[in-house]
């Protein structure tokens, strides 16, 4: 399995960490600091023995990918020899290249939808592993933030230059230990990839809502609305 860890495996950290200091603070910042949050959760305990577990876990899907795969890719190159016979012919039989390239195109989109299915569970086994990493992400980079008197954290590509002594990541990586050292890979019934998170998101946006002036609150004897 070589694709362990994906871009997405916290492309919603931006949303689950709540801004650390207000705009005007951000200016006079005394203390700066850079953090490469991807990098943090795939370095963490947690997903470093989740990963191991998946690939012992679902062995046999992996294996069954990769043999899938080298078969189908080996009926896909038959297909693209075929079109580029018909692609050197001259003149060019334009009806046969057509219906070369197509079904070049077909045995490629069903060789993706069946290697697909195939890792269903492997990619639904990560997505929660990187869900349940994420929507504790925040604690990590604040924690770091107070061991390391920072006081606005940068992403780094958000960083024109910087020395090497700024960036805690590895600060991240410690705290996100002590917060989270392990997760489980198994999913719940019914749960969809990016759940957590957005689970995360709602509480804080509800929690943001009822901490404003003036808030509605729920009339008596009407019952919370359960999520």
């Amino acid at each position: 399995m070589k694709k362990i860890f994906t871009a997405s495996a916290l492309a919603i950290a931006a949303l689950s960490v709540s801004p650390m200091v207000a705009a005007p603070a951000a200016a006079q910042a005394r203390s700066t600091a850079v953090a490469d949050v991807r990098a943090a959760a795939a370095k963490s305990n947690a997903f470093t023995v989740a990963s191991q577990q998946i690939q012992t876990t679902y062995k046999a899907q992996i294996d069954q990918q990769e043999t899938r795969g080298q078969t189908l890719q080996a009926e896909m190159n038959v297909l693209i020899a075929k079109y580029n016979e018909e692609a050197k012919k001259s003149p060019q039989n334009q009806t046969a290249l057509q219906a070369a390239a197509k079904a070049v195109q077909d045995k490629r989109t069903a060789a993706q939808e069946e290697l697909g299915k195939i890792g269903e569970p492997v990619e639904l086994a990560l997505a929660y592993v990187e869900d349940q990493i994420s929507v504790r992400m925040n604690e990590a980079i604040k924690a770091a933030m107070t061991a390391k008197k920072v006081d606005l954290l940068l992403q780094p590509d958000a960083v024109l230059a910087r020395e090497n002594n700024v960036d805690i990541t590895d600060a991240v990586v410690v705290e996100l230990n002590k917060i989270l050292p392990s997760v489980t890979i198994t999913p719940p019934a019914g749960y969809k990839p990016g759940q957590l998170v957005q689970q995360r998101n709602q509480q804080l946006m509800d929690a943001a809502r009822a901490a404003q002036p003036g808030a509605a609150t729920p009339a008596a004897g009407t019952p919370p609305t359960t999520r």
